[in-house]
């Protein structure tokens, strides 16, 4: 390491926190190199349009030239896409060495996408330089210095992502400082640090915003991998140091162990140190562009992300609702609505009256001074739960419960006589196993027998009761089990333990979530498909037939 490097741990000068912070998004660029995710064209243009809603100011739509996708991405979205906040941004590299920026085709490339912003991944640290370019420092930053010209030079915003910066400075901060000058000199709007590898620590990095902003001139920006686990902390560090820019990715997506959550950041930024970064409704939308990208990029929602995930400000503990009953505030550090979420309560053996009755307003029925009530049903919650139920993950179930002890009994639209399942392996037919469900339930209707076929004993059952309700309950078509969750409750019985199952089923508008136990699979999963139903029906308004 140079001697002049900055020596980790110790005090950072500040310039303090830029009095504006740009949001630059790169979910559909570097978020989009996560394992497992591939984005079509259609669905990068989705993501594109909840961004501008969400109101960042840049969107980074990919690497035209180099990725063909990326290429018709740029052609799709100047004719489809209308943005009211954000502008695109082309990802690119500078041009090669030895080669001149109007003769390179990845730069034409960059040009003939028409994105009126341009950000270009530059070599910050020496080593890579020359050990990946296989060129010197002095050819590195003619490079640089002759791109940023050429796009300035044909109206293009320029933005430099300084690749390796941080770890480049901590070698030989002399030459990472000139590459962060060559560009603002050559024309670059913005210069991003970034810690590519990910190992950086907030004082570490505030140190070397602080260093850096104190020898450039020229808005600095902040790009963080979260491979220490301190990407959003990174970021925010960097800001208090100077940084004017930041970028991130919704959901915390990239490679590795992902890139700076930019919902995190944002919220933190406008909630916590009131520096307003998003246009329009902002932040308000977080919740619901979070769930909404989850749904396209199908990976399932972190129900424990900061802000915007489910569990954000749900609460399960009874001391915890009997404060909230009170003053909601006393345990949440922010007014939910701010991001769009809303608080939950769970309602499990911990529950007290103040979650129940808390529970019971947020789903609509007004418990305050019923106190014998409350205490029936907290009794029977924690009654369940010792049996192995869970009512913090099936919200339904819990809703029965509750309407079955106001009312004096469940809602019921059927009468079940019986029911069983088969299944048959038959040797010779390429391992088939066929299987096969019957139920005899009585309706308004009369009695109803009828046979599902399914690729399992417990899809077979779902197709043979909906097969049964379907002729007094048409509204059934609307229902689909979307997810089929079993746990083993008591592990050390092996095939003899308890089993409990949690369905989650949708009518395309909402979906709702019931729960089953018994110490047979099949047993528990008919608890649960029963309920599912018979939610779906009542809140549907269907009356019993």
């Amino acid at each position: 390491m140079s001697s002049t490097a900055a020596a980790p741990g110790t005090a950072a000068p500040s310039a303090g926190p830029a009095t504006t912070v740009q949001v630059y998004d790169t979910t559909l660029r570097d978020g989009a190199q996560q394992e497992g995710m591939n984005l079509s064209v259609a669905d990068k243009l989705a993501i594109a349009a909840l961004l501008d809603e969400l109101g960042v100011d840049y969107i980074e739509g990919g690497w035209p030239g180099a990725i063909p996708k990326d290429t018709e991405f740029f052609a799709r979205a100047a004719k489809e896409l209308d943005l009211h906040h954000a502008r695109l941004a082309a990802f690119g590299a500078t041009c090669k060495p030895g080669a001149l920026p109007a003769d390179d085709a990845q730069v034409r490339a960059l040009v003939e996408s028409e994105a009126p912003v341009v950000t270009l991944v530059a070599k910050s640290d020496v080593r890579h330089v020359e050990r990946a370019l296989r060129t010197t420092g002095e050819e590195n930053l003619r490079m640089i210095g002759d791109t940023v010209r050429h796009l300035v030079g044909l109206g293009r915003e320029v933005v430099v992502d300084a690749e390796h910066f941080f770890d480049g400075y901590r070698f030989d901060p002399d030459y990472a400082l000139r590459c962060v000058r060559t560009a603002f000199e050559a024309g670059a709007e913005t210069v991003v640090l970034c810690d590519t590898n990910g190992g950086m620590l907030p004082d570490w990095v505030a140190q070397v915003v602080g260093e850096v902003r104190a020898a450039t001139t020229g808005r600095l920006g902040m790009h963080a991998h979260n491979d220490s686990g301190c990407a959003v902390a990174n970021t925010l560090a960097a800001v208090a140091a100077g940084a004017g820019h930041v970028q991130g990715t919704v959901n915390g997506y990239g490679e590795r162990t992902g890139n700076a959550d930019l919902l995190t950041c944002v919220a933190n930024l406008q909630l916590k140190l009131d520096t307003p970064v998003l246009d329009g409704a902002g932040l308000a939308e977080a919740s619901r562009v979070a769930h909404a990208v989850s749904e396209i990029t199908n990976i399932s929602p972190y129900g424990r992300q900061p802000y915007v995930g489910a569990s954000a400000f749900a609460h399960k503990a009874g001391l915890h609702a009997s404060a909230i009953r009170v003053d909601p505030d006393l345990y949440q550090h922010i007014d939910p609505t701010a991001v769009g979420n809303d608080m939950r309560m769970l309602v499990s053996e911990m529950a007290g009256r103040a979650s129940i009755e808390l529970k019971g307003r947020e789903l609509g029925f007004d418990l305050s001074g019923r106190s014998e009530l409350l205490g029936r049903v907290t009794q029977r919650v924690k009654d369940a739960e010792a049996q192995g139920y869970t009512f913090d993950a099936a919200d339904a179930s819990f809703e029965l419960l509750l309407r079955e002890e106001l009312d004096g009994r469940a809602p019921r639209y059927f009468e079940v006589e019986s029911w069983r399942t088969f299944v048959e392996h038959r040797p010779g037919r390429d391992g088939t196993v066929d299987s096969e469900a019957t139920v005899k339930l009585r309706t308004g209707h009369g009695r109803m027998v009828s046979t599902g076929e399914g690729n399992g004993p417990v899809n077979a059952l779902d197709h043979a009761l909906r097969a049964a309700l379907v002729g007094t309950y048409p509204e059934i078509e609307d229902f689909e089990l979307i997810d089929y969750k079993v746990r083993i409750l008591d592990t050390q019985q092996g095939t003899d333990a308890t089993i409990r199952v949690l369905i989650e089923t949708s009518d395309s508008v909402r979906s709702w979530s019931t729960v089953g136990v018994g110490t047979n699979i099949i047993e528990a999963s008919w608890e649960a498909l029963t309920e599912a139903v018979t939610w779906g029906l009542l809140h549907h308004g269907v009356e019993p037939r």
